[in-house]
């Protein structure tokens, strides 16, 4: 039921927050749109090399269980690796859009946070299943997490003298938060066909979508 409600946060933050915003930063429409696609087809390649990949279940294609044991090792290591690369990003993705506009970068920070979750999740069960103890498998999913503070700072620190490419990162933002929600987290919904569990989604997902929306008003008051 997260994942619902995160892709509603995801999506809802794209097209009501972060997409306007760097459009109209943007001194080229086009070449935004390009950006915007160039970051999806980018992401594609990412996840391609395992290097971008969300589970958000026990099971899934690029790490299942029922590989051999010798091969679990290397999953885990793999998950480790992908989570780390993800997180450091997401937190120079954040940094770009707190820079921005501070309404942009919490609506950004609390979309991620929502995705975030579930995934961390699904890292776990997966960790577990490598071998590891949970004790262990918490730790590492702490020490992953760190990379994005990590990247935050490292991003607030370069873009700060580097303004210019901050419509840039938003549309990279928006292109990695659009990519995880279609096609990522919503093909994991279709795996529950039934009604009450459809029900149960859409109503998440405009949940989510309204919290953002939500969010952008009590911010245009307050400002």
């Amino acid at each position: 039921m997260l994942i619902s409600f995160a892709v509603g946060a995801l999506l809802g933050a794209v097209f009501l927050d972060i997409l306007p915003h760097a459009f109209g930063e943007a001194q080229n429409v086009r070449t935004m749109a390009a950006t915007v696609l160039g970051g999806i087809l980018l992401f594609f390649v990412l996840e391609k090399l395992v290097l971008w990949r969300h589970c958000h279940e026990e099971r899934c294609e690029a790490h299942d269980p029922d590989r051999p044991a010798d091969d679990h090792g290397r999953s885990a290591l793999m998950i480790t690796i992908g989570d780390t690369v993800h997180n450091f990003v997401d937190g120079i993705l954040i940094a770009a859009a707190f820079l921005a506009d501070v309404q942009i970068g919490i609506v950004t920070a609390l979309a991620i946070i929502a995705h975030e979750v579930p995934q961390e999740v699904g890292d776990f069960l997966i960790l577990l299943n490598s071998g590891y103890s949970k004790r262990k498998a918490f730790a590492v999913n702490m020490l992953t997490s760190v990379a994005m503070v990590v990247g935050g700072l490292v991003g607030y620190a370069a873009l700060s003298t580097l303004e210019q490419w901050i419509p840039t990162l938003l549309g990279l933002a928006a292109a990695s938060m659009l990519y995880v929600s279609v096609a990522d987290l919503i093909p994991g919904l279709h795996k529950r066909p039934e009604l009450h569990h459809s029900i149960a989604q859409i109503v998440l997902i405009g949940i989510g979508i309204a919290t953002i929306g939500l969010a952008h008003v009590a911010f245009q008051h307050v400002h």
